[in-house]
C-alpha cells in the first residue's frame, strides 16, 4: 500500500489500514521521545495518542494532508511530547515546593499542621491530604473529587495550601516549628 492509498482506507474507518501505519512508523516515532529524555513506554503512549487524534481527525473528513502522512504524525508526537515534558516539570516543582513547605519531620510539627488542617474547609483538607499525604496525582485527585479537569485541582490545592500557611503563620511562631 502507498501512502495514498493508506490515508484513504483510514479516512473510511479501516482499522487494519491504521494498524499497518502504527507498525510502519513505530521505531520512527518512538525514537523522537526515546532520544529526548523518554521511556520506551511514555514513547508507545505518545505515539499511540497521536495516532488517535490522526484517525479522529481523518475520520472526521475535516483532514487535508499537506504534508506526508509520516510528517504530520511525527509533528502530532512532537506536541504531545513537549506537553508531558511541561507537564513533568511542573509536577517536578510542586514537589520540590511541597518537601519545603510540608516538613513534617517531628511530632510536635505533624501537631501543628493537624490542626491547621482541621481547620480548613472540607475539600481543601481533601485536597491537601490526597496530595501531600496519599501522594495522588493531580488527575486521581481531579477524578476522586469531581474537578473539571488537572488544572482545577492544581489552582484549588494552590489557593489550599495557600489558606493552610496563611493559618500556620497566624496561629504560630517559627519558634513553635524550632527542634
Amino acid at each position: 500500500m502507498n501512502e495514498k492509498e493508506i490515508f484513504e482506507r483510514i479516512c473510511k474507518g479501516d482499522e487494519k489500514a491504521l494498524e499497518f501505519l502504527y507498525q510502519k512508523y513505530y521505531r520512527m516515532m518512538t525514537k523522537l521521545v526515546i532520544s529526548n529524555s523518554g521511556t520506551e513506554e511514555e514513547a508507545r503512549d505518545v505515539y499511540q495518542d497521536a495516532l488517535i487524534v490522526f484517525w479522529q481527525k481523518a475520520t472526521s473528513g475535516n483532514l487535508v494532508l499537506t504534508s506526508k502522512m509520516s510528517t504530520y504524525i511525527y509533528s502530532i508526537c512532537q506536541n504531545l511530547w513537549r506537553k508531558e515534558l511541561d507537564r513533568k516539570k511542573r509536577l517536578s516543582n510542586e514537589e520540590k515546593d511541597a518537601a519545603v513547605t510540608l516538613d513534617t519531620d517531628t511530632a510536635e510539627r505533624e501537631k501543628i499542621m493537624a490542626r491547621c488542617i482541621d481547620q480548613l474547609g472540607d475539600t481543601c483538607k481533601k485536597v491537601l491530604m490526597y496530595y501531600y499525604f496519599e501522594e495522588m496525582s493531580m488527575q486521581d485527585i481531579a477524578d476522586k473529587l469531581g474537578f473539571a479537569n488537572t488544572d482545577t485541582a492544581k489552582t484549588k490545592k494552590y489557593k489550599c495550601k495557600k489558606k493552610l500557611d496563611e493559618l500556620v503563620k497566624a496561629q504560630y511562631s517559627e519558634q513553635d516549628f524550632l527542634d
